[in-house]
């Protein structure tokens, strides 16, 4: 379960690596449950979604239509923790979203927190240099961070939702969609023993675009293990 995770520095790297502004306030470079954090999404404006309705009717109607234009992407600041619709007030969400940082792949169409956000297309990408394990293999928990080799940043598979309280207050949230790694070379490792091995869903390079526009039911398809030999493992220094 991944509940740290690194944000992108310098700032200059979200427009390089992902084609977005880079945030208007500098973040923190260490994002944990509860904090504010960013994540990508498809632009949420009238035009936009105007423009998808349009497009699933036609799809409809014309099964050889080509595939949609990549979608105008937008940074967003929110939680990092998800807090679902149902929610019923503030001090509730506080409790429930550090315990929905990481949603999980296989039961993200059943479970009652996540389901509507998917459902709904809520799908983002949380962009990061690193993200935080521990190793047990000694007995005690070691922090280790986790990046690609090559030092580029990763972009996460997750989900996002916006919540509105009964006096107006809105929060906006996200979750990081994770895979089983019970088999996984590298992120087999880590995590209390004797308990299922999960890691993030990392898209691979130019998937972005396919993954905030594809239908529910072809999203799954992205939830994939990230190549064991494309990232690397450090212990955290004290």
């Amino acid at each position: 379960m991944s509940t740290q995770y690194e944000s992108l520095h310098p700032a200059t790297l979200y427009p390089e690596a992902f084609h977005v502004v880079a945030p208007a306030s500098p973040m923190g470079r260490k994002v944990w449950p509860r904090q504010p954090g960013v994540f990508i999404r498809a632009a949420q404006t009238e035009e936009v979604q105007e423009t998808e309705e349009i497009e699933e009717v036609a799809e409809a109607a014309d099964a050889d239509k080509p595939a949609r234009e990549a979608p105008v992407r937008e940074l967003v600041t929110g939680q990092f923790g998800l807090v679902p619709r149902w929610v019923k007030s503030a001090s509730d969400a506080k409790l429930r979203s550090t315990k929905l940082v990481n949603a999980r792949s296989e039961t993200v169409t059943t479970s009652n927190n996540f389901r509507d956000a998917w459902l709904a297309g809520q799908r983002c990408i949380v962009p990061m240099m690193a993200f935080m394990e521990d190793d047990w293999r000694s007995g005690k928990a070691v922090p280790t961070r986790i990046a690609r080799v090559d030092g580029k940043p990763m972009g996460v598979a997750g989900l996002w939702e916006s919540w509105t309280g009964a006096d107006g207050e809105v929060i906006v949230s996200y979750t990081l969609l994770t895979v089983n790694a019970n088999s996984h070379a590298l992120m087999s490792r880590y995590q209390q023993p004797g308990n299922e091995k999960r890691m993030v869903a990392i898209l691979n390079e130019g998937a972005a675009d396919a993954w905030l526009s594809a239908r529910p039911e072809k999203a799954r398809e992205f939830m994939r293990a990230y190549p064991a030999n494309w990232l690397t493992a450090n212990p955290v220094e004290k």
